[in-house]
């Protein structure tokens, strides 16, 4: 007999998680290959929805002219990172959300500064 293994999904997920997840309902039976497909699923697009975030923050905010191996490096240090930050706060804490705003406040800024540049220069 196989044994159920049941994992309950909180319902008070931010809004990104909630997007994603939104497919699973209460719960998850592992023994279920579709609700197990659908697990993975939802998290695979959070983790790509923050490198996505991640990396246009780096840009925007704290990127350099470097060689490619050295900036190889990076990103995929990045990609790592951002994927143990999915795994253990994606669901419980805003990520792609923060990571989302800060995107959006270096962009602005990087924007304002080469306008600013055009203007001097």
């Amino acid at each position: 007999m196989q044994k159920e293994t049941i994992i309950q999904v909180p319902d008070n997920l931010w809004p990104v998680a909630d997007f994603f997840m939104r497919d699973l309902g209460g719960e998850v039976n592992l023994a279920d290959e579709s609700q197990v497909t659908t697990l993975i699923q939802g998290f695979m697009l959070l983790y790509l929805t923050v490198v996505v975030f991640a990396v246009l923050a780096y840009k925007f905010g704290f990127a350099k002219k470097l060689p490619p191996l050295k900036s190889a490096i990076i990103y995929i240090l990045l990609f790592i990172g951002t994927f143990f930050l999915t795994l253990i706060f994606g669901l419980n804490l805003p990520l792609a959300e923060s990571l989302f705003i800060i995107a959006l406040v270096m962009g602005v800024y990087r924007l304002r500064l080469s306008q600013e540049r055009k203007q001097r220069g």
